[in-house]
């Protein structure tokens, strides 16, 4: 539904139906679009005035983000994509694989591994800080320690409640009659699922894509727990320690948040065609 047929402005005409729906869409532009604009603006700035909003920098300067790198900033942005690019290739393989399995195969016990995969989204990440961090000092059966390793901070993302529930609600919708005809054919298990399934789910895998890169990105509690020394920091950490720091100024804290936030953006802009086919997809079906 459109947000002024909510409002009943779509079905008015005249002059002041064009000025409230002008007035709306400005307040919904300012609401969303302001506290970014101010962040870039400010993040250029040489001299910063909390009390004003401009829409430029009255003095540009790339000195916030010198004073940026020379507190190891960039390291840990390096550290934040190094995390979130293996992590999330991990995650997206795991789901794939995971939901083909409990969409397409039947097994006892199908009903349990649905309910702990809810239960794990239901879970606030502060409860299995403790056993987390226990684990990853022993991990059973192999015995190894990953506290101050980055795959310490890789693998426990690498399997997502939410992105294998939103994986296998999309491969549900697949026709099995399509399988069948490629069974016909002489296909096998494994290239049914590379070369039909898979390509099906693209919409599914962009929706997954934007979810599990933000997750990954904005963790702060497992790198806080795997990280032994400062040059393992992730961004969201180095935030943090920036923030305590009273030898940084404003315009570098708003930088370093400029830097943490543009992944984001980018990788919204990179997924945006699948990821909106994803939940169009999910409207109609649902």
């Amino acid at each position: 539904m459109r947000f002024d047929s909510a409002l009943g402005l779509e079905s008015r005409r005249g002059p002041l139906a064009v000025a409230a729906r002008f007035v709306v869409y400005g307040l919904m532009v300012v609401a969303f679009t302001g506290p970014l604009v101010g962040l870039l603006v400010s993040a250029f700035s040489k001299t910063l005035d909390p009390t004003s909003f401009t829409l430029w920098p009255d003095e540009f300067t790339l000195e916030n983000f010198v004073q940026a790198g020379e507190k190891n900033v960039y390291l840990y942005l390096l550290n934040s994509f190094v995390v979130v690019g293996f992590g999330l290739l991990l995650q997206m393989l795991v789901s794939v694989f995971a939901a083909y399995a409990l969409a397409r195969k039947k097994f006892r016990g199908m009903t349990v591994v649905m309910l702990f995969m809810l239960a794990t989204m239901m879970l606030p990440e502060e409860i299995i800080a403790i056993p987390l961090s226990l684990v990853l000092a022993d991990l059973p059966v192999l015995h190894l320690n990953l506290i101050g390793t980055y795959a310490g901070m890789i693998l426990p993302v690498g399997a997502w409640g939410f992105s294998i529930l939103v994986m296998t609600e999309f491969m549900k919708e697949v026709p099995v009659e399509l399988e069948e005809a490629a069974r016909i054919d002489g296909a096998g298990e494994l290239r049914i699922f590379a070369t039909i399934i898979v390509p099906l789910c693209r919409p599914a895998l962009g929706v997954i894509g934007v979810f599990g890169f933000t997750m990954i990105w904005d963790q702060y509690l497992l790198p806080l727990i795997v990280a032994t020394e400062s040059t393992m920091w992730t961004l969201p950490i180095a935030l943090r320690s920036l923030r305590s720091d009273e030898e940084v100024g404003i315009g570098v804290l708003l930088a370093a948040s400029l830097l943490a936030l543009l992944p984001s953006i980018i990788a919204f802009l990179a997924f945006q065609r699948q990821f909106m086919r994803g939940l169009t997809s999910g409207a109609v079906k649902g």
